[in-house]
């Protein structure tokens, strides 16, 4: 018989309660702000809730009520510059951060509600509601709230999508020196999801101070919990990870802040992250004034058991077996809290004149139509000032480099000017620069804390990059060894860092730059190969550079990092041990968006290409001895493309090519196309032509893959085809 020894985790798993001695010592100050917040939180609910049945909420209306106890028991007891991250049912989460920053978490019970509880009650509705008063100017809704002053850092539609932010917002705590912490909320149904598992292994592994609080109301949407896990003791969940983990009766406030206050301990000491999971109970469905038994999947005495349990009650209870309220001061409490809500929605609604009985919104209170794409990215203003240069126009002296070497000369540059940045990614402190040289020597110079060796995680330490970035204490540079990773990865790259500044109202910046590279050639097959720019050129808020040079990839890079928008950086492999040259000493000068370059002047066709495809194009135009200009966009994205250059050369030309080297269906040519025949139809000759690779992506074969992908033969084809349209074929 083998010999067997049970094993354990080593991390605390401690299920925690309250005695009716740890009410006798809570500070009665503190009881009252759990009693005020519960308050207006459930009376704001209530409200919420009877405009969503008025039909005067556009969209969901997630109420917590029933859940109020684990946001105020958790959230009270937080710092300002304390940071928390929530869900789609974020009402509470974000409110119980919000009065708890505006009043230090303490009420005068018998005036409830100051002037700013009152101005904040009235903004968080008109959010709701999608008022231009609203804290991100009525976009975000019920789902995505935000008021960064008071470390609410935004609540999330995606489930399990905040949590990766949650970990860059900790990282930045960290490492600028605070003891502040992060909680990121998130419900039973998250549990399981990637990004909330993979956050929970970086964070342990980097020991960051960020809590994991998990509200099991036992139910994603109708499905309950014990249908979809095998254990439902979800704090269970860190001990893989080694964080400890805390349980606790949500529906006991006090029990919830006595458990959040050791966690506490903890990620202040520096001693890692922590699990805390309240069992909660939402009183009514996932969406809506209804109860969920209402839909068939509750029963009515469950919902009736779990009333019992109210966490309004159970501190008004508790409160006044110890003589600090009475049954008509907790009366009190009620009533001011609705005519505060009352009062909210009397300033942002009226009688509607055209039906009779019913209430609409103030029309004057709807956000300008205008507003509609304001904020998708920055202005770029922060280029203001910095040394533009082309290096077209360099007449100075060169310096002769390989183009993986200027990769990391400029990257060494900019992280000895600037402390802020940090650069992350898998195996980028190894291997003496990553996988191809990229990040040579930045590790040895920066240390571990500058230059981040990641687990294979995507979602986490991208999504860590983009709380970092809104932060803005740091510059994370993100690399993704292969751009296909982006999908794994996809929400947080185009749901999360994409939509943030939008989103929120358009304030917000969001520094990241995220590398990657092209390696079709290279052999790696369909899953390691691909172009993004197609990908994130039709996605919102990114802006993308795609340099064919040394000299470019420096002054584009420079650009990137300086400004406050995301920015991907695509690279091609062809191109890394490619001879090149950079301006003798210098490493400072920013290549600003809309500027692209002419690398040749010609007058028959205008050929249009980026990265390594632009070397394949003038290579294919001098084999053909064609009068073509070639363009190289060298900034991608819609807001930062050289219309004046590309506009100049199809009036002159009258013939359009672009040439790409990837994959037919995601190709970047595809929307280009469509907005070049749009803006200059009446110049164009014929329709814009275009040379891509196949459709399916390369394999792994060397005949297959050469024939999936389009370089100079292609291109030479291409040409020839709109040589012959034109009727001047060679």
């Amino acid at each position: 018989m083998p010999k067997r020894r049970r094993l354990e985790t080593g991390q605390d798993w401690v299920e925690l309660s309250t005695t009716p001695q740890d009410w006798k010592d809570a500070d009665p100050a503190l009881l009252s702000g759990m009693l005020a917040e519960l308050h207006l939180i459930r009376a704001f609910e209530e409200a919420v809730l009877e405009l969503a049945g008025e039909g005067l909420v556009h969209g969901p209306a997630h109420s917590s009520i029933g859940q109020e106890g684990g946001a105020v028991g958790s959230i009270i007891g937080l710092r300002t510059a304390d940071g928390v991250t929530g869900s789609h049912r974020g009402h509470h989460q974000f409110l119980a951060k919000a009065l708890t920053h505006v009043t230090g978490g303490r009420f005068d019970l018998d005036s409830l509600v100051s002037d700013e509880v009152q101005a904040l009650l009235q903004r968080t509705l008109a959010e709701i509601l999608g008022l231009s008063q609203g804290f991100s100017g009525g976009r975000g809704g019920s789902m995505h709230l935000q008021w960064l002053e008071a470390g609410a850092l935004g609540t999330n539609a995606i489930v399990g999508g905040g949590v990766p932010f949650a970990a860059g917002n900790a990282w930045a705590q960290k490492h600028a020196g605070t003891t502040d912490l992060t909680v990121s909320y998130f419900g039973d149904g998250s549990s399981q999801i990637g990004s909330v598992l993979e956050s929970m292994n970086l964070a342990a592994a980097w020991k960051l101070p960020l809590a994991f609080f998990i509200e099991n109301n036992l139910y994603a949407v109708s499905t309950h919990v014990d249908e979809v896990v095998a254990d439902t003791r979800l704090s269970v969940r860190g001990q893989g990870f080694g964080i400890p983990g805390w349980r606790v009766d949500g529906m006991d406030p006090l029990a919830v802040h006595l458990a959040v206050t050791e966690a506490a301990e903890r990620l202040r000491a520096g001693l890692g992250s922590a699990v805390v999971e309240a069992e909660v109970y939402r009183f009514f469905h996932q969406n809506g004034p209804y109860p969920g038994s209402a839909f068939g999947y509750r029963d009515k005495d469950e919902e009736a058991q779990w009333r019992e349990r109210d966490p309004l009650t159970r501190v008004a209870r508790e409160m006044t077996k110890l003589k600090q309220v009475t049954a008509a001061r907790v009366e009190s409490v009620r009533a001011q809290a609705v005519a505060a809500m009352a009062k909210a929605v009397g300033e942002l609604l009226e009688a509607d004149p055209d039906k009779a009985g019913k209430r609409r919104i103030r029309p004057e209170l709807w956000p300008d139509v205008g507003f509609v794409d304001v904020g998708i990215r920055g202005d770029g203003t922060e280029l203001d000032g910095l040394a533009a240069s082309d290096p077209v126009e360099w007449q100075g002296e060169w310096t002769d480099i390989k183009f993986v070497d200027a990769v990391a000369a400029v990257m060494d540059r900019r992280m000895d000017e600037d402390p802020r940045i940090v650069v992350m990614g898998e195996d980028v402190h190894r291997l003496n620069g990553g996988t191809n040289g990229a990040t040579k020597g930045l590790a040895k110079k920066y240390g571990p804390d500058r230059v981040l060796g990641t687990p294979i995680s995507e979602n986490a330490f991208v999504g860590l990059g983009g709380g970092l970035a809104l932060d803005g204490r740091f510059r994370p540079v993100v690399e993704f060894m292969y751009p296909d990773f982006m999908w794994v990865a996809a929400d947080q790259v185009f749901n999360q860092i994409g939509k943030a500044r939008h989103m929120f109202g358009g304030d917000n910046r969001m520094p990241l730059v995220l590398r990657t590279k092209v390696a079709m050639g290279s052999g790696y097959g369909s899953q390691h190969l691909m172009d993004p720019a197609g990908i994130f050129a039709t996605s919102p808020g990114w802006r993308i550079v795609a340099p064919s040079t040394a000299a470019d990839y420096v002054g584009l890079m420079n650009a990137a990092l300086a400004l406050e928008d995301p920015v991907l950086v695509i690279e091609h492999v062809d191109l890394y041990a490619q001879a090149d040259r950079i301006p003798a000493g210098e490493l400072d000068y920013i290549l600003p968006p809309g500027k692209a370059a002419r690398r040749r002047e010609g007058d028959e066709v205008t050929v249009i290409s980026y990265l390594s495809s632009v070397g394949h194009s003038l290579e294919a135009i001098e084999q053909l001895g064609v009068s073509a200009d070639l363009i190289d966009l060298r900034w991608l994205d819609r807001a930062s493309l050289d219309w004046d250059t590309i506009g100049e050369s199809v009036r002159k030309t009258n013939n359009v090519l672009i040439v790409e080297q990837g994959a037919r269906g995601t190709s970047y040519g595809g929307w280009l196309s469509d907005e070049i025949q749009r803006r200059y139809f009446d110049w164009l000759d014929q329709p814009v032509q275009r040379v891509t690779g196949g459709e399916a992506s390369p394999s792994i074969s060397r005949v297959l893959e050469r024939a999936a992908i389009a370089r100079t033969e292609e291109v030479v084809t291409g040409l020839e085809l709109v040589l012959a349209a034109r009727g001047g074929a060679r």
